[in-house]
């Protein structure tokens, strides 16, 4: 679109996720949403707001978002928890835009129907890639079936400019009655409903996206451990747990500092345990491994941008060591490592 500046010239103006982007710059919005095609006739106003688009048939779900000032870290660059964040934000609009949508968080309506509710057991990313302040980014998501009672869910990051592939990721899925707290089997009604959505094509295969154990730690076995991590009411989610996004920061309170400010996170697995709730304090322990010690049997997470460093990761209850999430992950060094000070 076009439109006039201070001085009454025209200039180009680009509207992406609602965010105008003057003669080609970056520029931050408060809308994150890509409005879709309008709504066919008979639908509801609602409708006009979803916020991407269908591909290949309506198998995969596609959206864009604006990187934001407050989505970056001290390198300037979007954080591991801002990609999961994304990831979960596409995954959830991908089940209102289906038309599936219960009254729950990412709930069909036979789910709602039944009290069910989507919680993750595992999920695996890998980044070749950060994306910058103002960077848009363009997400790609499907699902498929795992086993007999669970669901895959794989994503695709891409930058939007270049169409170049910048991080992928998969997890895994199982149904839980929200009221009993206990796992359940998908009923048919369920799996009549998604079906029609699955589409059998894996980003990253069973052998390096997080099919094989990941090792436990304890006292003896980690170098790090830090103690009193309260989870927050705002920690919380929907399904009154704590989200599984939340982890990433906690695993990261236990990784030394030095780590943090000198490598990138290019790799990390969440193998989630069991839930957690507001009143459970919480330990985050690490152990590191440089690449030259590490086993010779590949990596759970093999990022395809090579690693230095690799660490395994173990939240756990504080009083009754009770485990929450096993983690691995994959770190490689920055090219221009610089203090916060230097930014």
């Amino acid at each position: 679109m076009r439109s006039l500046d201070n001085n009454g010239r025209r200039v180009a103006v680009e509207a992406v996720n609602g965010a105008a982007r003057p003669n080609g710059a970056a520029a931050v919005a408060d809308v994150r949403q890509v409005p879709a095609p309008p709504p066919p006739e008979g639908d509801g106003d609602g409708v006009a707001f979803r916020l991407g688009k269908f591909a290949e048939g309506r198998l995969v779900y596609r959206q864009q978002f604006v990187v934001r000032s407050y989505e970056i870290g001290p390198d300037r660059t979007a954080t591991m928890e801002t990609l999961m964040n994304l990831l979960q934000e596409t995954a959830l609009n991908h089940v209102m835009c289906s038309g599936l949508a219960g009254d729950g968080f990412g709930a069909t309506r036979q789910m709602s129907l039944r009290k069910l509710i989507w919680v993750v057991t595992r999920i695996n990313i890998q980044v070749d890639e950060y994306s910058r302040w103002g960077d848009v980014v363009e997400i790609d998501t499907w699902v498929a079936s795992s086993g007999k009672n669970g669901m895959r869910r794989d994503w695709i990051i891409r930058d939007r400019n270049t169409k170049n592939m910048i991080a992928r990721a998969t997890s895994n899925w199982v149904m839980m009655n929200r009221e009993t707290r206990r796992l359940s089997k998908i009923p048919d009604e369920v799996r009549q409903e998604v079906l029609p959505f699955y589409l059998d094509r894996s980003i990253i295969a069973a052998a390096t996206g997080g099919g094989r154990k990941i090792e436990k730690l304890t006292d003896s076995t980690a170098e790090h451990i830090r103690s009193g991590l309260a989870p927050r009411w705002s920690d919380m989610d929907v399904n009154q747990h704590v989200n599984n996004v939340k982890y990433i920061g906690w695993i990261l309170e236990s990784v030394p500092l030095d780590v943090l400010e000198d490598y990138h996170l290019t790799s990390i697995t969440l193998d989630y345990r069991r839930e957690c709730r507001q009143s459970q304090l919480l330990e985050s322990l690490t152990s590191m491994t440089t690449s030259s010690s590490a086993p010779a049997e590949p990596p759970l997470t093999s990022s395809l941008c090579g690693s230095d460093l690799y660490s395994t990761h173990l939240i756990r209850q504080q009083d009754d060591r009770a485990e929450i999430v096993r983690a691995c992950a994959e770190w490689r060094r920055k090219e221009h490592p610089r203090s916060i000070e230097q930014l």
